[in-house]
């Protein structure tokens, strides 16, 4: 089809010329473009390298393009010229969506096979008429030459003053979408101003609420089971019978676990209340230059080290994968800590709860608790992975992993409001994007992009 194209693009034009004083200067020129045309055919033909050479066809016909628009001399065929215009840019983005989306365009390839044969097609009917029409226009071109003349004075005029009026318009637009940018900005951060203060009202009522019964229930719980086994040690010395002794220190241990899962309970409504008043509490810190890959890890050692102080049996490999040409990033480092720590947190007790199950299940084989962060640059956009080969999720979990207060750890395990205060860091403090692709039973993979122009 490229060759085609380029083919009779090349006898357009020069036919187009036949009956001006400007072949001449043109007759070299097309010689060589239909040389240059069979060469490719040739040469695509002998080394088999389709892909390659669709892109080698595309920039030739650009470059045609380029020297249609380019000279003054074609002036009268620019119109029919820009007809290929859709056949190069489908073609181009076909090849280009296959590049960087293979599985995407192996789905939709009859689409793009059709719309590029479309595009072929249109360049020959406009080409038809074109044609048709040029021998209507030779005939009057004569009589014309003086009117037209007049006309591009006129059009050299027109256009002067379209361009200037243009540019007036332009620079109108530019600035009125610069306004409405700001004001769109200004209003998500006033809606997220008052959602925290209205967040961070309702929190600290409930903290000043609860707070002090909580801290009753706790103290005298666990002044109660020292009460219990000093109830106990009294009972020993006294002369009541064996069996009675027994029966009542029964009673007493009944009474001492009773008491301990109130304070279970009591420090977990405690941390459930103190992770709401850290969810509402805006960041009221100063962007500074950051090395990221060095806060990544130095949070992924701590979030490690802080899961094997409670479970000394745990090990896991832990991957990194650094971009050593990010340097200093301007960020919250505060904030994309905590982010960091929850996503580490998250990723751990993954693989740790994926270990454990395996094990009680007699089918650990070769599994090796990993997790992974890589970072890169690219695109004034720094792109953050981190990755683990745990538990991962099912869909319905996925749909609502960013919510507050959701959580599928066991009660005293988790609060619910990591990663919903994660995906506000990211989108609200860096205005970036915070994703989760997960497989159920194998991996899950949290994915940060945030801007750093």
């Amino acid at each position: 089809m490229h060759f085609i194209v380029a083919f009779f693009l090349i006898q357009f034009a020069h036919s187009a010329m036949q009956h001006t004083d400007k072949l001449p200067k043109w007759d070299n020129f097309f010689k060589y473009a239909r040389y240059y045309t069979f060469a490719l055919l040739a040469i695509y033909y002998i080394a088999r390298q389709p892909d390659m050479f669709t892109w080698v066809w595309n920039l030739s016909l650009l470059g045609l393009l380029w020297v249609f628009y380019k000279e003054d001399d074609f002036l009268t065929i620019r119109s029919t010229v820009q007809s290929i215009v859709p056949f190069v840019g489908v073609s181009m983005l076909s090849d280009l969506v296959e590049l960087l989306f293979p599985k995407f365009h192996k789905s939709y390839d009859d689409i793009f096979g059709m719309a590029i044969l479309f595009a072929w097609i249109f360049c020959f009917v406009i080409w038809f008429y074109a044609r048709k029409q040029q021998k209507v226009l030779s005939q009057e071109r004569r009589d014309r030459l003086r009117d037209e003349e007049i006309a591009r004075e006129q059009k050299q005029s027109l256009e002067y003053l379209v361009a200037e009026r243009t540019q007036e318009l332009t620079q109108q637009k530019e600035e009125l979408q610069k306004a409405i940018e700001e004001l769109k900005a200004t209003q998500n951060q006033l809606i997220q101003s008052e959602k925290m203060a209205s967040l961070g009202e309702l929190t600290a009522g409930i903290a000043h609420e609860i707070q002090n019964p909580l801290n009753f229930v706790n103290n005298f719980s666990e002044v109660s089971v020292e009460l219990c086994q000093e109830l106990e040690e009294e009972i020993d010395k006294t002369g009541i019978d064996d069996n009675d002794k027994d029966y009542i220190k029964g009673i007493i241990s009944d009474l001492s676990q009773n008491q301990q899962k109130i304070t279970h309970h009591g420090k977990r409504a405690d941390s459930i209340v103190k992770g709401m008043l850290q969810h509402s509490r805006a960041s009221s810190g100063e962007k500074e230059p950051v090395e990221v890959n060095a806060l990544a890890d130095e949070y992924m050692r701590l979030a490690y080290h802080g899961l094997r102080a409670k479970d000394k049996e745990f090990n896991a490999a832990l991957v990194t994968d650094f971009d050593t040409t990010i340097g200093t990033v301007n960020v919250l480092p505060q904030d994309l800590g905590r982010v960091f720590l929850n996503l580490f947190t998250n990723a751990f007790y993954a693989v740790a709860e994926k270990k454990r199950k395996l094990t009680e299940a007699g089918q650990l084989g070769d599994y090796k608790p990993e997790v992974k962060i890589s970072t890169k640059k690219f695109d004034n956009k720094l792109y953050i992975r981190v990755s683990d080969n745990g538990t991962g999720m099912p869909e319905h979990v996925k749909a609502k992993i960013f919510q507050p207060f959701f959580t599928t750890k066991p009660t005293g395990q988790g609060t619910g409001l990591g990663l919903s205060m994660s995906y506000d860091i990211i989108t609200n403090g860096h205005a970036g994007v915070l994703e989760v692709d997960t497989v159920e039973g194998e991996k899950t993979e949290f994915r940060i992009t945030i801007p750093i122009a």
